[in-house]
């Protein structure tokens, strides 16, 4: 999916440090893309990146673009910060994408939303001063 890529905040948030594995990932983010890795032999979808496909050890694993959509399958929200200038309040969240992977994330709203785990959500990017965009999901369209 082609995410919208969203403004960025004054705030602080933790950058992320690609690895030669996780590059292709971020390169994908920086596009309005969420990719993740899928086995050719039998198909697994695979997230974050392993060098080898974990239901039947294949090394042939390639990069796949997802709908960017899925929903949320637990959350909870963070009031005081962290460390100085995070963006609080900040809701953490493991969505369960509908490609069948799972991925830890922010849930953040584009209005009024009270969260419950099984919302449904969809991927966008958020641009960070320094590194690559951070993916983000937001309620979906049938909310």
């Amino acid at each position: 999916m082609r995410g919208e890529h969203m403004t960025t905040h004054d705030s602080f948030r933790p950058v992320p440090r690609p690895t030669a594995l996780s590059q292709p990932f971020w390169d994908g983010c920086d596009r309005g893309v969420l990719l993740y890795q899928q086995c050719a032999s039998c198909g697994t979808a695979t997230f974050p990146a392993h060098e080898i496909c974990r239901s039947c050890l294949s090394p042939d694993l390639r990069w796949t673009e997802s709908s960017g959509t899925g929903s949320v399958y637990t959350f909870t929200v963070i009031h005081r910060e962290p460390v100085p200038r995070f963006p609080v309040p900040t809701v953490l969240a493991i969505v369960d994408v509908d490609e069948g992977f799972s991925m830890f994330s922010n849930l953040e709203r584009d209005g009024p939303v009270d969260w419950e785990i099984g919302a449904r959500v969809e991927v966008r990017f958020r641009p960070q001063p320094a590194g690559p965009a951070l993916p983000v999901f937001v309620a979906g369209e049938d909310r």
